[in-house]
């Protein structure tokens, strides 16, 4: 009868096996593969090793390690597990794969270095389990999102459905800006709140139902209108905004802003059966004032409290303005810089403008000048801020 000896003997016989040091002196041409059980990972593990527990391997490798043509050096805690998973790569077709005699136990024992790993939780684990089964994303992008913080621009039809999906996605931290009070007439479009919750201050509404979602969140309210004197302040530290607002005075207010803190700001807008959504990456794509250089006249430009809106709209538009802030956290994709994507609920159709940074603007352009935080109220009759 064949024994694991046996087994474990023939595997060796078909590939190669490096001491430790040899593997720690050349660590920029492997990419290093732990495939060690999840709770001796969390113990410890070589820096930037791929994790992928022996289990998994045949039915996950291929998506965490593409390339089959780069060297790949497998440990385990002792060298045995690594052997026989060596063995499994070299038959997938990896070209370049070792075993690391003596394994992790080895590698510390030689004083090579290791550091114990940040990860997730069991509970998060479960919690997260459609996106760690991602490549694109997996632990390492759902820890980015757990770091990652987000600056909602509204508690309303936007930012409802944004914060939603961004808090149920792991975004670590969610501020949410918002003077307003909860309305019957929000319910309609705002999904963050009830009519429970009416006369309720919207921030706290938003960080009541956040915070049900998602223990893991921090909800951080500013219960304040963005002006020039704060904007600075408030959005210092964020990684991405999420435009919800609707007027034209606070949009070139946080452009300017956005843009001397070179923070992107994924913005969108709707009006009755329409919704536009793009990124303003500074100095990379173009910037609100590129698109937009002077705001249209009052009556050319009402609100959605003016002119009405379906209330599904902006569920659709604040998703996307959801997915396009996630694209950015995990550098996913293709993110919408540069393009503006218009969608159309009457005949259900989605299109896509190329939109060109401008050479001559004044806010981004070749020869701009100096960027001042300046209100802009005079510009166009003003509206409620922050209110969709």
């Amino acid at each position: 009868m064949v024994t694991p000896r046996d087994l474990l003997n023939a595997a060796k016989a078909e590939i190669r096996e490096v001491e430790a040091a040899d593997v720690a002196s050349n660590l920029d041409r492997y990419t290093m593969l732990d495939v060690r059980e999840p709770d001796e990972y969390d113990q410890g593990a070589v820096p930037n090793a791929v994790h992928v527990p022996r289990g998994q391997l045949e039915f996950s490798i291929e998506g965490r390690i593409p390339d089959k043509t780069k060297p790949v050096a497998i440990y385990c805690a002792g060298g045995t597990r690594s052997a026989f998973a060596a063995k499994t790569l070299q038959d997938l077709g990896y070209a370049d794969v070792v075993s690391v005699i003596g394994g992790f136990n080895k590698w510390k024992d030689d004083g090579l270095p290791w550091s114990t790993p940040l990860t997730l939780s069991a509970d998060q684990r479960n919690r997260y389990q459609r996106h760690l089964l991602l490549p694109e994303v997996g632990e390492k992008g759902q820890l980015k999102l757990l770091d990652a913080k987000v600056l909602m621009l509204g508690a309303g039809g936007l930012g409802s459905p944004a914060a939603l999906y961004l808090a149920a996605a792991g975004v670590g931290t969610i501020g949410v800006i918002d003077m307003d009070v909860v309305d019957a007439s929000n319910i309609q479009r705002q999904i963050l709140h009830n009519m429970d919750r009416v006369g309720m201050r919207k921030v706290d509404s938003a960080k009541q139902t956040l915070s049900a979602l998602n223990p893991d969140l921090k909800v951080l309210t500013y219960d304040v209108r963005l002006g020039a004197d704060n904007i600075l302040d408030i959005i210092d530290g964020y990684d991405v905004i999420v435009d919800g607002t609707d007027n034209f005075p606070t949009r070139y207010l946080v452009n300017d802003a956005a843009l001397l803190k070179r923070i992107p700001v994924v913005h969108g807008s709707i009006f009755r059966f329409e919704g536009q959504v793009t990124i303003f990456n500074p100095y990379v794509g173009p910037c609100y004032r590129c698109m937009i250089p002077e705001p249209p006249p009052a009556e050319l430009a009402p609100s959605c409290a003016e002119a009405g809106v379906l209330g599904v709209l902006p569920g659709i538009i604040g998703s996307i303005q959801a997915l396009e802030a996630l694209k950015l956290i995990l550098e996913l994709g293709d993110p919408l810089v540069g393009r503006l994507l218009s969608y159309d609920a009457l005949d259900q159709s989605f299109r896509t403008f190329k939109v060109r940074r401008d050479p001559a603007c004044p806010a981004c352009g070749d020869n701009a000048g100096e960027i001042v935080i300046a209100e802009y109220d005079e510009f166009c009759m003003p509206h409620a801020v922050l209110k969709a």
